[in-house]
């Protein structure tokens, strides 16, 4: 797994700084790579290609794509890490991009990274037709807008240090999350211009996919460690968040994700030998930083 994603991350990095590089050369580019390589683990790029690999996609044809995920992943997390959001001074080991330069560059380079993300899935070198190009920026930008990660970012805040429902904390998780997720997984079927009910069922195990990666990085910020999760930890009770933790308990929450995991690999097993792939992936996310 180490192995697949390390590749992952090298292709995916190589093709990033391959294409800034024939970006016009701004002030911003400093700060936007800073915020985007050496970009985390790429566990999203890899359940797009684990999904993609179900329908014997190209794999550099998802490398690019999985490029303009990357920029919105980190669009996202430049911005939440802002002292108006979560006020976070670290992020992937290193000091935060608005602790780096300052919070109005910051704000512009994550806004430069979200727009760049559409400008890669309408490169012409993604060799895919244009209507499918379509198709795939409408569903990013639904998935990282008001009804996605932004959306799922207000909710975030909106719940600190309130009584909140169940339901509640997991229309913000599958919104702030879960979107991007479900993305990953909708893009390799609306390639293969596959019926709209094959769509929804991917963006469904997508957006499953995404609520599983929040709970298991709610229990790392419970239980882990600063230096091994690359951010401060220990913080979401201290800022009074709403997550399963702060509702069901640490021991529950694990047993939830391990129901929630098992659906999931029930699921797409219809799929044959090749789930396996999300199935190791799966194991990962729950098992990584512990």
């Amino acid at each position: 797994m180490q192995k697949k994603l390390k590749k992952i991350a090298v292709d995916t990095n190589f093709f990033l700084k391959s294409f800034i590089k024939h970006q016009k050369k701004t002030d911003l580019i400093s700060p936007m790579q800073y915020g985007l390589l050496p970009g985390g683990k790429k566990i999203r790029s890899k359940i797009l290609i684990d999904i993609g690999s179900l329908f014997n996609l190209n794999y550099k044809t998802l490398i690019k794509i999985g490029a303009a995920i990357e920029c919105i992943h980190a669009y996202s997390l430049i911005h939440d890490d802002l002292p108006c959001m979560d006020n976070d001074r670290l992020r992937r080991g290193k000091l935060s991009t608005h602790i780096k330069y300052s919070e109005s560059t910051a704000i512009l380079a994550g806004n430069s990274l979200l727009t760049m993300a559409f400008e890669i899935l309408s490169d012409k070198k993604i060799m895919i037709s244009d209507k499918i190009k379509i198709c795939l920026i409408k569903k990013l930008s639904e998935c990282s807008g008001h009804s996605g990660i932004a959306g799922g970012q207000f909710l975030d805040l909106s719940f600190e240090n309130k009584k909140t429902s169940q339901k509640k904390i997991i229309v913000m998780a599958t919104q702030k999350t879960g979107k991007l997720f479900s993305f990953c997984c909708a893009a390799p079927a609306i390639i293969k211009n596959k019926d709209k009910n094959i769509v929804k069922f991917f963006e469904k195990i997508g957006a499953e996919i995404g609520l599983l990666f929040q709970i298991a990085d709610d229990l790392i910020d419970y239980r882990g460690k600063t230096i091994k999760a690359g951010k401060k930890t220990k913080k979401d009770h201290k800022q009074g968040k709403a997550t399963l933790i702060s509702l069901l308990g640490y021991q529950n929450t694990i047993i939830y994700a391990e129901k929630m995991k098992s659906k999931i690999i029930n699921n797409i097993e219809r799929y044959g030998l090749k789930s396996k792939n999300i199935n190791e992936t799966l194991n990962y996310i729950l098992k990584r930083n512990k």
